[in-house]
């Protein structure tokens, strides 16, 4: 009866760990969802005013363009203490990736060959 009452009990408390770890789980989802939307609401003037003002062959018009969207807040871990940051834009099948950190617009290029 007593091994019982143990195994029982053991289980209602890996329940009880299961949902509070998935609850916990949660919360930190909404606030990262949250932070993220906020940077990129922060980000996004100075991303179309530096894509637009970027010197290159290929045009970037974003609010002339037909075609706009966001592709939003990029992140890469390039090593254990580096991590590049992009906002890309595409305007007419043009790329533009900006870097707020550097606050450096670059069209066309590719957020990954990026130094």
């Amino acid at each position: 009866m007593t091994f019982q009452r143990i195994v029982i009990t053991l289980l209602v408390l890996i329940v009880a760990g299961l949902g509070a770890i998935g609850y916990v789980e949660w919360k930190m989802a909404v606030q990262v969802r949250t932070l993220k939307a906020f940077v990129e609401g922060y980000v996004f003037n100075e991303a179309v005013m530096a894509c637009e003002q970027a010197k290159s062959s290929t045009p970037f018009k974003w609010n002339g363009g037909k075609s706009t969207s966001v592709i939003g807040l990029n992140s890469v871990k390039l090593d254990k203490y580096t991590v590049s940051a992009s906002y890309t834009l595409v305007a007419d099948s043009v790329y533009c990736d900006y870097d707020p950190i550097k606050r450096k617009a670059e069209i066309g290029s590719s957020f990954l060959e990026r130094e």
